[in-house]
């Protein structure tokens, strides 16, 4: 076993203020089945990077232990609180390697920003136990890169959650994931745009939450009448929850053509 020595200590930073026509984001997708998908986007909808963190080993082990907790509940079994910890002690290691992870990637591409998904992870959460422990591994993988991004002069932001994995990036409308697709083979990570476009569920869904960041932080900065005009002209983003890759692309030529 490795033990480690953790204390507390302040420390004054100043954060990035950078423009946001100017800034390197990295939006973050934390899947269920793999770790955690990470693009790097500019303002008008460019990709310079994709990485995608997958722990198999860590997968199976975690996925063992909560078939042993199911058995062990289903017998009356005594060990139930002793599996429990098991569990949560991989489910945290997961986590610290996710938080590492990310982290990295960012100063890799000088990011000014570290985009989530805005989660309710408040409150007891019910439901199967892979799905609690996935809500409490992003809680703590969230704080974590918190924590370290600031260390780092990062900011973090968090953008509504709603459909950015069923929602096509290009603007096509609502994929079919799963068994609800004959051509993914009832594998949840792809799903299947109306094009008939097979793509990665993750990739997809950080390339939204990458844009909605952008959308947000871009119409913030004009005044009321030019925002008008502006959703006016792409009336898709006026609604942050429906917003998509392709909004953000739009919205970019829109800017340049008034410019």
């Amino acid at each position: 076993k490795q033990w480690f020595l953790d204390f507390a200590f302040e420390e004054k930073v100043k954060l990035s203020d950078t423009d946001i026509f100017d800034q390197t984001i990295l939006s973050v997708d934390l899947g269920i089945n793999n770790a955690c998908t990470c693009s790097v986007m500019r303002a008008d909808g460019t990709v310079l990077g994709r990485r995608f963190l997958r722990l198999p080993r860590e997968y199976d082990s975690l996925k063992r232990k909560t078939d042993r907790i199911k058995m062990a509940q289903r017998h009356g079994s005594q060990k139930v609180s002793k599996l429990w910890r098991l569990a949560c002690g991989v489910n945290d290691d997961i986590a610290v390697k996710t938080a590492k992870f990310i982290v990295d990637t960012a100063v890799e591409y000088k990011a000014d920003t570290i985009v989530f998904e805005h989660l309710d992870l408040n409150g007891r959460k019910l439901g199967s136990k892979k799905m609690r422990l996935h809500m409490w591994k992003a809680r703590y993988v969230q704080s974590m890169v918190t924590d370290k991004a600031h260390r780092l002069g990062m900011r973090i932001s968090r953008v509504n959650a709603w459909g950015t994995s069923r929602l096509a990036f290009d603007g096509s409308g609502k994929v079919l994931r799963g068994k609800e697709s004959s051509k993914t083979k009832g594998n949840y990570s792809l799903c299947e745009f109306s094009t008939g476009k097979i793509y990665n569920c993750d990739l997809n869904a950080t390339y939204n939450i990458g844009a909605r960041y952008f959308i947000r932080e871009i119409i913030k900065t004009f005044s009321a009448t030019k925002r008008q005009r502006l959703l006016a002209k792409v009336p898709e983003a006026v609604y942050r929850s429906t917003c998509t890759l392709s909004t953000l692309i739009s919205l970019d030529a829109e800017l340049h053509a008034e410019a």
